[in-house]
């Protein structure tokens, strides 16, 4: 093991899954990934008729959605759209719309939100659908392959609860996009929750845990990249795309072939401790 010195530069919190996120001075890290005011990673997506989840992938306006958080709500903002309060408070039993929702293989309940919702997001998106948020009954639990074992929860992230990247991978790729005369890219491209500096690029590939505080954290499974990379964050435009440059360098048999960037990482230990930007990291790496 070979022990390294490290910073955290950034923490994003992503409130409604595929839209745009949260930059955060400190967060409360837990085992479902960070939170903030009460508001987790994650915990709102928008969803089909038949409850399959919608990102960029399909609706790449999904990131000019930009959340706040306010006293008791979560408010949406959009080009061209009113704003949308989400109330905070959790509906009473009685008052709960269950609703079975799909994100990749696992079919969880999720409590369905107002028609005021589903009616500013058909109309912003141009198709017909709805936003639900996690249910507090629901569970939803990362690979076990990939955790060894761990029991890891997660809510509608992809898959894991926590996307680690190192600030020198981006800087390695972004010398290798202007190298051929093309535009660097911003660290939003990617959305990591957890940002690092001080460790050299892809050295998060190697990292045996990551410690924060009194917070372990383990990279578990490289990140392999969709199209989302390939679509602007600040206007929902696609392109430029690194998928190609990536390609030539970050196909990881270890994910079919997938391009790796970043890593999925789970809490080991120090739930609920707070991190804050700035705070030092220790990275244990095992080549």
């Amino acid at each position: 093991m070979v022990s390294i010195k490290s910073r955290l530069t950034a923490l994003t919190l992503y409130p409604v899954k595929s839209c745009a996120g949260i930059s955060l001075r400190e967060a409360v890290v837990t085992r479902a990934g960070l939170m903030h005011e009460q508001i987790h990673d994650r915990e709102w997506m928008v969803v089909d008729a038949e409850g399959n989840f919608l990102t960029q992938r399909e609706h790449p306006k999904m990131a000019t959605i930009v959340p706040k958080i306010r006293p008791g709500s979560l408010e949406l903002r959009a080009p061209g759209m009113p704003n949308l309060e989400i109330a905070l408070g959790l509906p009473q039993p009685d008052d709960e719309r269950l609703v079975s929702v799909k994100v990749w293989d696992d079919r969880v309940q999720a409590c369905d939100c107002d028609e005021a919702a589903a009616t500013w997001f058909s109309s912003y998106l141009g198709t017909p659908c709805r936003l639900v948020r996690f249910h507090s009954d629901a569970k939803r639990v990362a690979n076990p392959a990939w955790t060894g074992g761990i029991e890891a929860p997660t809510l509608f992230g992809d898959g894991y609860p926590l996307l680690v990247i190192s600030q020198a991978s981006l800087d390695d790729l972004n010398a290798r996009l202007t190298a051929q005369g093309r535009t660097a890219l911003p660290m939003a491209r990617f959305r990591p929750n957890i940002v690092l500096d001080g460790i050299g690029a892809y050295e998060e590939d190697f990292a045996a845990s990551i410690t924060i505080g009194d917070a372990a954290i383990k990279p578990v499974k490289p990140c392999p990249r969709c199209p989302i990379p390939s679509i602007d964050q600040a206007t929902g435009e696609i392109g430029p795309s690194p998928l190609d440059i990536l390609q030539a360098y970050r196909a990881d048999p270890k994910i079919d072939g997938g391009l790796a960037f970043g890593m999925n990482a789970i809490l080991l230990a120090g739930e609920n401790q707070v991190l804050r930007v700035g705070q030092a990291a220790e990275v244990e790496l095992a080549f």
